[in-house]
């Protein structure tokens, strides 16, 4: 059909220099085209300046399926007042006209009667005032003038004439656009593509020579450059790290996904019988099974400590098996590092330094994934070294991080935990699902974690681990973790995620 038009168009114009299209609407109906079509093919043809165009817009009112009616049958009012004179001088009820002419021409014709003060109410009923053959139906002389000056308002005295018309939906107001083409600077009767690309088969055939060719447009910013962008939680991890360094705390090395449990768990002062350690919730690695070594001499005072206790513990009372401890698994927490680094500065060779560490990085556990779950997440954990510290140093410390990052809301729980006396979970309050969500555990590690690694006696660990998801979520109000990280991620997500966060500032 474009083609069509188009070759329509040109042979028109090509009669003479001078030949134009004054108007497309008319035009397309004298040579059979849809009208549609016919702008369709003007606007592709101006693209390549076979013509030039100007717009023309024409506005005219169209009779709607009412008006029609009312050209046919007469205005409502006009059909009520019929109808009262039939019924004589004790005219009709509401009822019986609604009966007689329908409920929606009694409705607009019982009004418009009573305000042109052809009918008035008699009691109950509804009386004729005037003779249908004395009065004039203007609304139907209207209709029909309109309709046969195709709409043009001009002939019924212009908008304002025909603004009542239009309230009572009887016309429409059509606006309808079209153009005037005359030949354009690089007009031709036959119209000839232009390629927008060089191809092989233009080269192996030579049709390059001749071939006309559309211009280069040098300005064109062309397609956006798809480059790499941050994760979500990659940025907040950032944030994290930078909050941690500026509290004076030195990263930790977690490159190790693969632990042994003795460092993850016996370490830890976890027995060897806890839940934790079955397969049904930690991932235990088939090839290699078993770790190569571990400091010996550590391992009988940890061995030592389970068995039999010490610092005031009297242990677990059971059999240390070293198989179990040489076990490999991937680690379900970063404190596995802690245990190390703590083990490396209580032998340092200077003597024990006050010293605060951390981490961020990913831990696995064998658990039933949910909207706050996943089996792999991240784990941000901190701890403080140093001579007497208590419980409130610890809150302290933990409710100054989650400030910076702009959780305030906090409560702690007491809880257990193996390796840490007092314990406590934290847990953050998440606007959107409206409840408190647990979002990390803390505590002080035991003697019975401190004693083999050498540390003097009055030294205290404080520690504790937060996932990186959860507060992420709380932060940037995602309800289902599975939106965050994991395989079901959208990467639009990812490309539209907040760079940073503007705290409010009071002046």
């Amino acid at each position: 059909m474009t083609e069509a038009c188009e070759s329509a168009i040109l042979g028109h114009l090509s009669a003479s220099p001078d030949a134009t299209i004054s108007d497309t609407y008319p035009w397309s109906s004298s040579v059979g085209l849809d009208h549609d079509a016919v702008v369709g093919a003007v606007k592709s043809l101006l693209g390549d300046e076979y013509v030039s165009a100007e717009s023309l817009t024409v506005k005219f009112y169209s009779l709607t399926d009412e008006g029609r009616g009312v050209v046919e049958n007469g205005s409502q009012e006009v059909i009520v007042l019929k109808a009262l004179n039939e019924a004589g001088d004790d005219g009709l009820s509401v009822a019986d006209l609604q009966e007689k002419v329908g409920k929606a021409v009694a409705k607009i014709g019982m009004g418009n009667c009573m305000k042109g003060k052809w009918a008035k109410k008699a009691g109950a009923n509804l009386v004729a005032l005037k003779s249908a053959s004395d009065v004039t139906d203007e609304t139907a002389d209207l209709l029909k003038t309109l309709d046969g000056s195709g709409g043009d308002p001009a002939s019924i005295g212009g908008d304002k004439a025909a603004a009542p018309l239009k309230k009572r939906k009887l016309v429409t107001l059509v606006t309808r656009k079209s153009y005037s083409v005359v030949r354009g600077p690089s007009y031709s009767p036959v119209r000839t593509k232009k390629s927008s690309d060089l191809t092989k088969e233009m080269l192996d055939s030579g049709a390059w020579r001749t071939a006309p060719f559309k211009p280069y447009n040098f300005a064109a910013l062309g397609e956006p450059v798809g480059g790499g962008y941050l994760h979500p939680l990659l940025k907040v991890r950032a944030e994290f790290r930078r909050i941690l360094m500026e509290m004076g705390f030195a990263e930790m090395p977690t490159d190790k996904w693969v632990e042994s449990s003795f460092w993850n768990f016996d370490a830890l002062f976890q027995p060897q019988s806890h839940p934790a350690r079955d397969a049904h919730d930690t991932f235990f690695i088939k090839e290699p099974a078993l770790t190569k070594s571990v400091p010996e001499e550590y391992y009988e005072r940890v061995k030592s400590m389970h068995e039999r206790g010490g610092s005031g513990s009297i242990g677990y009372r059971y059999d240390f098996q070293r198989g179990e401890a040489m076990k490999n698994l991937l680690r379900t927490h970063t404190t596995a590092i802690s245990s190390q680094m703590l083990y490396k500065l209580a032998n340092r060779p200077g003597g024990f330094v006050p010293q605060r560490y951390f981490s961020i990085d990913r831990v696995f556990r064998n658990e039933t994934m949910d909207a706050t779950h996943l089996c792999e997440f991240h784990q941000v954990e901190g701890l403080v070294a140093d001579y007497d510290l208590s419980l409130g140093d610890l809150i302290g410390t933990i409710e100054t991080f989650f400030k910076k990052i702009g959780i305030e809301k906090l409560r702690f729980k007491p809880a257990f935990n193996p390796y840490t006396e007092p314990s406590m979970e934290i847990f953050g309050y998440h606007p959107d699902l409206k409840k408190w969500t647990e979002i990390g555990n803390s505590g002080m590690f035991r003697p019975e974690m401190l004693a083999p690694m050498g540390l003097p006696e009055n030294v205290r660990v404080i520690a504790w681990g937060l996932s990186l998801e959860r507060p992420t979520m709380i932060k940037y109000r995602i309800k289902n973790i599975r939106d965050l990280f994991g395989h079901k991620v959208e990467m639009a997500r990812t490309r539209t995620a907040p760079v940073c966060r503007f705290d409010s500032i009071e002046v």
